[in-house]
């Protein structure tokens, strides 16, 4: 039998992790726990996640109504009801703004693949959506094209959405890419990022799925992709309004990439010796 207290517990103790970790500041963030068909646990509305008793916590149907709890819900329980609607096999999620990973998502700066194994590993593409104002079912609607090939989303101009089969788990996808985009930030400021060679990201591609973590671009449907040029989400872009700013995109790496430029024919290569001779004839009337 399901002990519903000792999950209140551990949303408590979540709670105080992403406090802690300057992840949810004041009454920042939410977490839910599914314990039945028709339950979730929801932490309340306008409360610090750092200070949170098990008493506090609410209980909702799937459709958003409180069923439980002397403390209102999070007005943003609808988002987390979009997930267990669309992944049976999810059983908790957390909401909080993690100020590195929240970066990218208000600069719209698609998340580098390619650098960190365990990135690769255990988060693969990780999408930005479109931005809605939070709280409502138009934004609970923007995590709707990815929740079927990822367990973490940032959300457009806002934060993070993470799950798992547990609180536990959840919260781990959102600390990994924090910590991850802090990583970035840091070696942006040094001067460059590196990427793995397509061998290499192979080799982690292949190892992620015997350890039977799943990504898209080990399925059928994404066997022709450029494994570390985002492309599982990158139809999404236009819309949501994302463009590499920061960093730029990594070698092409994948069955139809373009690895090697073309030859240069002899037309172009008069061409291009027609408009030297052109410029380097300027610059002598010049000197």
């Amino acid at each position: 039998m399901m002990n519903v207290h000792r999950i209140k517990q551990d949303m408590c103790e979540i709670g105080r992790r992403i406090y802690n970790k300057g992840f949810a500041a004041a009454n920042d963030g939410n977490i839910t726990v599914r314990v039945s068909e028709n339950e979730v646990l929801c932490t309340p509305t306008m409360q610090s996640k750092g200070f949170l008793k098990p008493e506090d916590i609410a209980t909702i149907d799937m459709t958003g109504k409180q069923i439980a709890g002397s403390k209102p819900r999070s007005s943003e329980a609808l988002l987390h009801l979009e997930i267990y609607q669309r992944r049976a096999d999810i059983k908790s999620v957390v909401h909080c703004h993690p100020p590195h990973a929240t970066a990218f998502a208000i600069a719209r700066e698609p998340i580098p693949q390619c650098v960190l194994p365990e990135v690769e590993v255990f988060l693969g593409d990780v999408p930005i959506t479109k931005y809605e104002t939070p709280g409502g079912k138009a934004f609970a609607e923007t995590i709707l094209p990815f929740v079927d090939k990822t367990n973490i989303i940032l959300l457009a101009n806002h934060g993070t959405v993470s799950y798992g089969e547990t609180v536990e788990r959840a919260y781990w996808w959102t600390e990994i890419l924090d910590a991850y985009c802090r990583m970035l930030i840091l070696a942006k400021q040094l001067g460059r990022v590196e990427f793995f060679s397509e061998e290499k990201e192979r080799e982690l591609l292949d190892l992620k799925q015997r350890w039977g973590w799943s990504d898209p671009r080990n399925t059928e449907e994404y066997k022709d992709c450029d494994i570390c040029a985002n492309d599982i989400f990158r139809d999404s872009w236009k819309d949501s309004l994302i463009e590499r700013k920061a960093f730029p995109a990594p070698p092409a790496m994948g069955p139809n990439a373009n690895k090697a430029a073309a030859p240069v024919t002899g037309d172009q290569e008069a061409l291009i010796q027609a408009i030297t001779s052109r410029v380097m004839a300027e610059l002598s009337k010049r000197s």
